[in-house]
C-alpha cells in the first residue's frame, strides 16, 4: 500500500483543516491514516499524507465530479494540487 503525500493551496486554512469531508471521500474508496499539514512559510499552503490501497481507483476518483466538488467545498485551489507517491 503506497503513501502519497498532497499538497496544495487553499483559500482558508482553518476552514480546511476543520472539514470532515476528507474522511467522508476517501475512507470509501480505501484511502486511510489521513494526517494534515500546514506550510509554517506559508498558512494558505497545505498538505496531506494517506495510505492508498490502490492507486488507479483514487486517480480515478479525482477526476469525478464528486471530488471537484469536495475541492471547491473545502477552498482547494486545484492547480496548485500536486501528489507525490512514496518511492518503493
Amino acid at each position: 500500500m503506497p503513501t502519497v503525500m498532497a499538497y496544495h493551496d487553499v483559500k482558508d486554512t482553518k476552514h480546511w483543516l476543520a472539514s470532515p469531508l476528507r474522511k467522508q471521500i476517501f475512507e470509501p474508496i480505501g484511502v486511510t491514516n489521513i494526517r494534515t499539514f500546514v506550510d509554517p512559510q506559508a498558512s494558505n499552503r497545505v498538505g496531506l499524507v494517506m495510505d492508498v490501497a490502490d492507486m488507479a481507483k483514487l486517480e480515478a476518483f479525482m477526476q469525478t465530479k464528486a471530488a471537484a466538488d469536495a475541492m471547491t467545498h473545502d477552498g482547494v485551489l486545484p492547480e496548485t494540487l500536486v501528489l507525490l507517491v512514496q518511492s518503493q
